[in-house]
């Protein structure tokens, strides 16, 4: 789809492990275009599945940069044929896969910067502006050596997750960095620069390497996530005293002009040369944008079950703790998102559909909705993979409780038509339960939550949600999160630049969001009996960790 807007326009650009995504939007944030380059389908020769080749070491997952380029390149050619007036783009950012990371060869600066616009991307920069012609991206596993070693170094987990907001992970950039330096010296060495994929796509299109974005660099296990500068004690731990200027400049903030596009977008493909670029963040952090307004959250319902809240600043800064992620928020730098993952979603909720609901989903809505609330006392949690909150518990677990006890029962002893409505209340108790921990003493009640993923479209689930929550759950009517929070992204570094580099990304939006609707309102009573259970909750969470250790 394409029409002729009269006013600026705002590219939000979305590269994922799979495709590069291009959303367009106008000063409303109404979308004007949808493009995308699928990298298996569109770009065979690159031999990627799924966007990614594994091996040849053992966990190791990377991505070739060289397809990312081509990918750029093909994008445009697309916009152009689709009519789009490219020429109206005020203002581009984006979101990238987090973790992933990119390395510059010593010549990296001098091509990026003398891009001839008569020719392809791929064919200048690859491979002699990169050290490492494949990127680690976040599948990658291979780093669990590297993971303990950093660990050591800081004085152990929680003592990283207090300074960087999560544990040490294999995915995370730090690791990946500090195992290229062991393994491949030599390629460590040529490396002139480091970038992530957030930061190396804005690099391309401004033709000179730019800094990492504060809420993706949350993601590296580099960063002190209360300061957003970057730690010297990870850095030496993970790189060496070289690694500070392999990455550049302190992380930046959204909303700052990193510059204009460089001539080769201008001339190659028509981009204004007055178009400026602004900093790409993380795929979350851009659905946090897209989403949630400060003190919302986002409820991925998907195979996994992911909580992203948008925490607002304060004196006292949230907990960390080693079993979920505190990042620094893209355009706050007091803002933080505090991060929840599960392995466990859809796919327990589907077993217990199977076993108890004939694998029917209205059979499973039925029985939730014809237990009361608390379940007569009924709790019970489902594991069927070995689960992240709590660490490593996998199996079925049953309990009755009473106001002031918990006791551990037989699976078998819960009543069958009990397990729908204790696996709703047991996932999101537990997500309840710890966000709850992360929070400082006094902080604001949960505005809203928006649900998505495929468990979103359930009536019975978000009004669960909404019981236990407290609050209005509302579903978007935007399916491309990751570019959206990217074209808002981008809006927001033309609006503050035109006001003197003034102004807040809520003063941008006043506070809302668009394209949501309510779907969910919490019931008062049904609220109150929820929040006499979350200790109940805890209380059975730890006899079941202490059962597993």
């Amino acid at each position: 789809m394409s029409t002729a807007p009269s006013g600026p326009l705002f590219l939000g650009l979305d590269l994922s492990t799979q495709q590069l995504k291009a959303i367009i939007v106008n000063e409303d944030t109404t979308v004007i275009h949808e493009s995308s380059v699928h990298f298996d389908n569109d770009l065979p020769s690159y031999g990627t599945i799924n966007g990614a080749i594994r091996g040849p070491g053992k966990g190791e997952v990377t991505s070739p940069v060289a397809m990312w380029l081509d990918a750029i390149d093909l994008l445009f050619q697309r916009l152009k044929i689709a009519g789009v007036e490219v020429s109206k783009i005020s203002a581009i950012s984006g979101a990238g896969q987090q973790h992933g990371s990119v390395y510059w060869s010593k010549n990296a600066e001098f091509l990026l910067s003398s891009l001839d616009s008569t020719r392809s991307l791929v064919s200048q920069l690859s491979p002699a502006a990169f050290s490492l012609p494949n990127a680690p991206i976040w599948q990658d596993s291979s780093t669990t050596r590297e993971c303990k070693e950093l660990d050591e170094v800081v004085g152990g987990a929680q003592a990283l997750a207090d300074i960087s907001g999560s544990r040490a992970y294999e995915r995370f950039t730090g690791n990946q960095i500090a195992k290229i330096r062991r393994v491949n010296p030599e390629v460590y060495a040529a490396t002139s620069a480091i970038s992530l994929v957030s930061s190396f796509i804005p690099s391309v299109f401004i033709g000179r390497i730019v800094p990492v974005d504060i809420s993706d660099a949350s993601g590296m296990n580099l960063m002190d996530v209360i300061t957003c500068k970057w730690s010297d004690i990870l850095l030496n731990a993970c790189g060496g005293p070289e690694l500070r200027s392999k990455l550049g400049s302190e992380p930046v903030i959204g909303g700052t002009v990193l510059g204009k596009v460089s001539r080769y977008f201008v001339d190659k493909w028509g981009l204004s040369p007055d178009c400026v670029v602004a900093p790409f963040t993380g795929d979350n952090p851009a659905s946090v944008i897209a989403l949630a307004a400060s003190g919302d959250a986002v409820l991925s319902l998907g195979t996994s079950t992911t909580f992203l809240l948008s925490i607002p600043g304060a004196d006292t800064p949230p907990k960390r703790f080693i079993t979920s992620h505190l990042l620094s928020h893209p355009t706050d730098l007091k803002g933080k998102i505090a991060m929840l993952c599960y392995k466990n979603g859809a796919l327990a909720r589907e077993q217990v559909r199977d076993r108890y609901s004939d694998r029917d989903w209205d059979r499973f809505n039925e029985l939730v909705e014809a237990t009361p609330p608390g379940n007569n006392g009924n709790f019970g949690m489902y594991f069927p993979l070995p689960e992240i909150i709590p660490p490593g518990v996998v199996g079925q677990h049953a309990f009755h409780v009473s106001e002031n006890s918990t006791t551990p029962i037989a699976v078998d002893d819960l009543p069958a038509d009990a397990h729908p409505r204790a696996i709703l209340e047991s996932q999101f108790l537990s997500i309840r339960c710890h966000i709850e921990a992360i929070l400082p003493e006094h902080s604001l009640h949960l505005h809203h939550l928006v649900a998505t993923g495929g468990s979103s479209a359930n009536q019975t689930i978000r009004q669960i949600a909404a019981d236990i929550f407290g609050v209005k759950v509302y579903v978007s009517s935007t399916k491309e999160a990751g570019g959206m929070g990217g074209a808002l992204l981008a809006k927001y570094a033309w609006w503050k630049a035109a006001r003197g580099g003034k102004g807040s990304f809520e003063d941008m939006t006043g506070g809302k969001i668009t394209g949501l609707r309510c779907v969910a309102e919490p019931r008062r009573e049904v609220t109150e009996a929820y929040e006499k259970l979350v200790h109940l909750y805890q209380a059975c969470e730890n006899q079941v960790i202490q059962k597993t250790v």
